[in-house]
């Protein structure tokens, strides 16, 4: 064994050998013994190299697609033996209406908004099991349920923060519904009360809150296809004054945070797309997060095309628009969880616009107006040349003409 590198014997008689490769190939048996001799080998065994499964194609980190048209994610592997490839879900039991078919890709036929989520694709053999995991994002529905919902119960008073979910692909805003609970309430059903949510915020003080009252909350998400399911419902008591013939020290005074809006909002076109340039906010007393664009078509709805702008910007390229079409475009601000006020609205028209340049060289350098301009007047100019120089021919050969007429005129005159 010492003359194999990585190979040892352990006090039990086992071998150990640190790697694995063609030297390891073959039969192998034991023989035991001791002063008194032995009693024979083992039976043999044979030791086999197998390859543990490494994939030939990863799925990517995310997919994004409309709800109710198809998705093939991939995923591929190889080994010896060669490896069984599956999907789940992750979080999830079921794996819905999805299929994979025979060389692995998870199908989905039709996309539907609970197959939303994490997905693993799993590659298995005798020798190891490996796992690579996507993410699917399912545009175009109602939003999903807000998770990690907590209250925190103040004086009279709660404050519930929670973690969005998926917006289905819209903006999409939220509502604190809360509902005491009573021993014995006048009614059958107690009522909720629900409380609009600042446009960006994850959090919400609900105040004027009956003290030592059980309360339960929950929060729902909006867009403009429709509400999500409710998340999970949590009790709270919130506080009442201790009793003491100290005076309650007074609450503590909330910041007000200013936010103003993003200024001279403008709009240019360019070879590439429409360039968009700002101005920062003129009074934030909050450090900046970042902004988000918005934009409607031809007098729409209003939705989120990039909420994740950095701060430190100051314009953005628009690329790929529909051709012939009305766009109206604007910037709100982000600073934690606060939004400022929309800036001013610019309009752009894409009637007569190359939305997609062309790879030749001329058109990057000239809009498709100015080109056009250009060649109908080179047309026009080489029309124009070409008819003069014919009316020139034509007036020449006249005057040649008339001038020989005369000559002749002479001749014939001179004559006895």
């Amino acid at each position: 064994l010492s003359q194999l590198p990585g190979w040892s014997a352990r006090p039990d008689g086992s071998i150990v050998i640190a790697t694995g490769n063609d030297d390891a190939l073959g039969v192998y048996t034991c023989t035991p013994y001791n002063s008194y001799g032995s009693a024979g080998e083992s039976r043999p065994t044979r030791v086999l190299l197998k390859d543990p499964p490494a994939f030939t194609l990863r799925p990517k980190e995310e997919y994004f697609q409309e709800v109710g048209r198809e998705l093939v994610i991939p995923c591929a592997a190889h080994g010896d033996p060669p490896p069984t490839v599956t999907w789940l879900k992750v979080g999830s039991a079921g794996k819905g209406s999805a299929q994979a078919d025979g060389n692995g890709s998870l199908i989905f036929r039709p996309l539907v908004k609970e197959q939303h989520g994490v997905w693993e694709c799993t590659a298995t053999n005798p020798v190891a099991s490996v796992s690579t995991a996507t993410s699917v994002h399912v545009l175009g529905t109602s939003p999903h349920a807000v998770t990690n919902v907590s209250v925190l119960p103040l004086l009279r008073a709660a404050n519930i923060s929670w973690e969005p979910g998926f917006d289905g692909g819209y903006f999409q805003r939220f509502s604190v519904w809360y509902t005491p609970l009573v021993k014995h309430p006048p009614r059958a059903h107690h009522d909720w009360v629900s409380l609009s949510v600042p446009a960006g915020a994850q959090h919400l003080l609900v105040e004027n809150l009956q003290p030592d009252t059980s309360y339960q909350f929950s929060v729902l998400a909006q867009n403009k296809l429709g509400s999500g399911p409710f998340s999970q419902i949590v009790t709270s008591v919130p506080k009442g004054f201790p009793v003491t013939t100290v005076p309650p020290e007074p609450p503590a005074m909330t910041m007000r945070v200013f936010l103003s809006p993003p200024q001279a909002l403008t709009a240019n076109e360019t070879v590439r797309g429409v360039l968009l340039r700002w101005e920062p906010p003129a009074q934030f007393s909050v450090a900046l997060s970042g902004y988000a664009l918005e934009l409607r078509q031809d007098r729409g709805g209003w939705e989120v095309l990039d909420r994740s702008i950095p701060s430190t910007e100051t314009q953005v390229l628009v690329p790929g628009l529909i051709k012939d079409a009305f766009y109206e475009f604007r910037l709100v601000a982000f600073a934690g969880s606060y939004i400022s006020d929309p800036s001013n609205t610019v309009n752009v028209s894409t009637a007569g616009m190359e939305v997609y340049p062309s790879r030749t060289q001329l058109p990057e350098l000239l809009p498709q107006p100015v080109l056009a301009g250009v060649i109908g007047g080179i047309c026009f100019l080489s029309v124009a040349v070409i008819f003069s120089t014919m009316a020139a021919c034509i007036m020449n050969r006249r005057r040649a003409a008339r001038i020989q007429k005369r000559r002749q005129g002479r001749s014939w005159g001179q004559r006895p």
